[in-house]
Formats: structure tokens, sequence, C-alpha cells
């Protein structure tokens, strides 16, 4: 895949460029390593500033700058602006809250009494650079909720992004250089990714992040565990939305279409399956189904417009197989099920709702990425979980019931990151983000997510010893 801007919204190619050579990659990491040796040694209030710096340059460019992810991936402009304001709250968070997240922790005296020492603690220190592998359905803030944690715990970052965005990379990349990051401590690597394994062998890279597709985890992580490197994965994932009976259906609906269709339906966070008790199906599902159907599908430059072209054309064919294949095996289109026929130009697809799923069905099991719901009825709580658990991914949930006894069941019970009741799951710096099974390990933002790129370091001293 060539590494250049494609407008999906029409197919045309507006920029291509060049990948950088090995000798300028050499560069890079030379750099990274030489600006980590200084970096590491910044106080907090140093990297801070420096922080700070970036989120306001980042957000005097707010308009240029989500003009430029809406051109590259699609995405409705409006929800572009609010992608770069959430970078600018996410810097702003981090640049408050490192030195805290960060601070010493001591046991109690009485936990270490017979370790022979006179005082123990932990330090978090900084492990060197770290490879970002980002993708293009939230170009800026995928690379910003990573970057940000990982440059205030004295890390230096080295970004290889999606093919697609290349100008949101560059772009991000003289962000920190306008703040006053040293030469080398945000480094942007235009690369194939075939250059990626080359980059995770050299062993001036400590630790690679992956948010990403199952494959392309399985492959870093691979390279990464032969090298003997941390890794942290977010991968796919195919949530489940629960209404049970308490639940308020008219507002469930209503949340469940922005749930399906955010970022044009292309979110590994997005609810994808909705699973609906049959006491409230009908009337979920008719309100869903005709929120649905008024969706505006269009330019995404427009104002009006509610979904704009998947990303790719790669991936709006994918999405339309998964389709074709349900309604072969007898599932029902509700709404959608095809192409827009006034949008023959660029990558869209109609906002869709599948009844009648089966297990046998493609789409039952694998990630639907794009506008695309499957609705599925069920008589019981109990069998809500086992359809909600009947997923290879497990990154989050949602559920809508107001009975706390549920409540406790669906926390205890849904194999996912996050359970997310009467609202529709979203990430926020405070809150730890990842999932478990085929979804990754490790998490990202939160005290959390700061840690994962750190030298969880013991120390202690002896008698003889004071504190450093």
């Amino acid at each position: 895949m060539p590494i250049a801007t494609v407008n999906p919204a029409t197919g045309e190619t507006l920029e291509t460029f060049t990948p950088h050579t090995a000798e300028e990659v050499e560069i890079a990491l030379t750099r990274a390593s030489e600006a980590f040796a200084v970096h590491r040694l910044t106080s907090f209030d140093e990297r801070a500033a420096l922080l700070r710096a970036a989120a306001d340059a980042l957000e005097s460019e707010l308009e240029d700058t989500a003009r430029t992810m809406t051109v590259e991936m699609g995405k409705p402009l409006a929800q572009a602006r609010g992608e770069v304001a959430k970078c600018v709250k996410a810097m702003r968070w981090y640049a408050e809250r490192a030195e805290s997240l960060l601070a010493d922790e001591h046991p109690k005296p009485a936990d270490v009494a017979d370790s022979g020492g006179v005082d123990a603690y932990v330090r978090y220190r900084p492990l060197g650079p770290v490879l970002a592998v980002m993708p293009w359905n939230f170009p800026l803030w995928q690379v910003v909720r990573f970057a940000a944690p990982a440059l205030m715990a004295g890390n230096t970052a080295l970004l290889k992004h999606a093919s697609n965005v290349p100008q949101t990379a560059l772009l991000l990349e003289q962000v920190f250089t306008r703040a006053g990051y040293r030469p080398g401590c945000f480094q942007t690597l235009l690369i194939p990714s075939s250059g990626v394994d080359a980059v995770i062998r050299d062993p001036r890279v400590a630790a690679v992040t992956l948010t990403g597709s199952e494959g392309a985890g399985r492959s870093v992580a691979a390279v990464a565990g032969d090298e003997v490197k941390k890794t942290v994965l977010e991968l796919g994932g195919s949530d489940p939305f629960l209404v049970l009976p308490s639940a308020d259906v008219r507002r469930a609906a209503e949340v469940a279409v922005t749930a399906r269709v955010q970022n044009n339906g292309q979110s590994c966070i997005a609810a994808k399956r909705f699973i609906v008790h049959r006491e409230v199906y009908q009337e979920f599902a008719d309100a869903f189904t005709a929120r649905m159907s008024a969706l505006r599908v269009g330019d995404p430059l427009l104002a009006e417009t509610e979904v704009g072209p998947l990303a790719t054309e790669q991936g709006r064919d994918e999405l339309e197989e998964l389709v074709q294949d349900a309604l072969r095996l007898g599932a029902e289109a509700r709404c959608g099920g095809r192409r827009p026929a006034d949008l023959p130009q660029g990558w869209f697809y109609e906002p869709t709702v599948l009844a009648g799923v089966t297990p046998e069905m493609r789409v039952h099991h694998e990630e639907c990425f794009g506008p695309v719901a499957t609705l599925y009825q069920v008589d019981s709580l109990e069998e809500a979980v086992r359809l909600a658990n009947d997923t290879p991914f497990g990154l989050s949930s949602n559920a809508w019931t107001q009975d706390p006894e549920e409540q406790r069941v669906l926390v205890r019970d849904l194999e996912a990151g996050a359970v997310f009741f009467n609202g529709m799951t979203a990430s926020h710096p405070a809150l730890p983000f990842g999932g478990v099974k085929r979804s990754g390990y490790g998490r990202e933002l939160s005290a959390q997510g700061i840690r994962e790129f750190c030298n969880v370091t013991t120390v202690w001293h002896g008698p003889a010893g004071g504190r450093d």
C-alpha cells in the first residue's frame, strides 16, 4: 500500500509520499536514543511545560487539523474537530497529573518489616524509545493517548502511522517540534508495514504499542516477543449493546445510533451487536431502525453529513461481503444493506440494521468495521450474557438496565475490558482503556496507561544506607 493521501469521498489520490530510506530510519533511531538520554533526566515541571505548549499549538490549528483528517480518512468534519479537542484535553490532563501518577509508592512499614531493610519503595522510571504502530480510524487521538503519557514518563516516541494518513502523522510531529521538544523526542517514520520488524528488533527501541487488527497485533507481538520487548496491544472489538426490560428504551435507541455509526462505524469500541430482551425488542428495533434509516450520508466536509465514506475501498468491499453473506444465509436487512445509489464515487455504504443473524453467518463472529448493526432477540439476562460473550473479542460493552442486581451480574460476567451502563462506551484520560481475549492486552490512558512503559523499580535500603 503506497504512503498517500487518498480522499475516500472521491477516490482521488491527492498526494503521495516517498518512504524514508534505511539511512533516514537509522538517523531517526539515533536521534530517539540520544534524545532519551537527555529527556529522561528532565523534571516533571519541564515535561509538563512542553506538553502544555504542544496542546496550545494543536488547539491553535484545530480547524486545519480537523480538515486534514477528514480529507485523509473521511470522518465527518464535526467529529474531526471533536477529536482534535479531545487530544488537547488529554495533553493537558497528563501535563497536570503525570507527576502524581508516577510518584514513588511506599508500602506500609509493617508489610516489609521482615525484609531486613530500613526503607523500601517503588519508583517508576522511563524505558526508552517506544515505537507506536497506529491506525487510521482516529489518526490523532490514537497517537496522542500513547504519546502524551509516554513523553511525560520520560520516554521518547517513534510513530509508524497507517499509510493512508501521512499528513496527519507529519502534522503531529510538527506540533511537538514547535512546542520545543528536543529533536528526536517525537518522530514520524514514513515506512511501509514491511519495515516495522526491523525497527522493533533495533536494540535502541525499548518497547512497542500497537492499535490495529488482530493480524497486525499477532505480527508485532511475535517479533517483540522474540526480542523480549514489552508490548501493549489494542486490537479489534465486537462490542455488545444489551437492552434489558428496565431500560429507558427510547434513550437507548437514540444512543445506540451514535454508538454504532460514530466515525462512520469504524471504531473498535463502537457498539456492533445489539442484544435486546424480548419484552422491549420491538420497541427498540423499530426506534433504532427508524433512526438509522434517517441518517444523512454524504460528503464529510458538509455540516449536514452524519455518516461519511469508509476510509478505504478495501474496507468498504469487506463490509459489503459480510452483509451479503448474512443476507444469503437468511438475515433481514431492516434498512440499508447496499451502497448508496446517489453516491457512485467514493467508498460509501448505507447505515444498515441486520436482524435474524445466526452463528452460521460471518457477521456473527467477525468484526464489522462500518455502519452495520446486528440485532438479536433474547429471553433472559443469562441468554443475553451468553450471546454477548460469544465472540473472540472482549474490548468493551454497553448495558442498559436500571436493575442493581442485573448490573452486578453483568460486571461479574461480561468478558470485556469495560462495562458501561446506560451510556455509550467512550475513552477518557482518567479511565484505563483496553481489552481481553483477542482484543489485546495492556492498558492505555489513566495511571495504568502511563505506567505501561515504565521500569517499575523496587528500591530497598539496608540498615547501613540512607534513602536516595
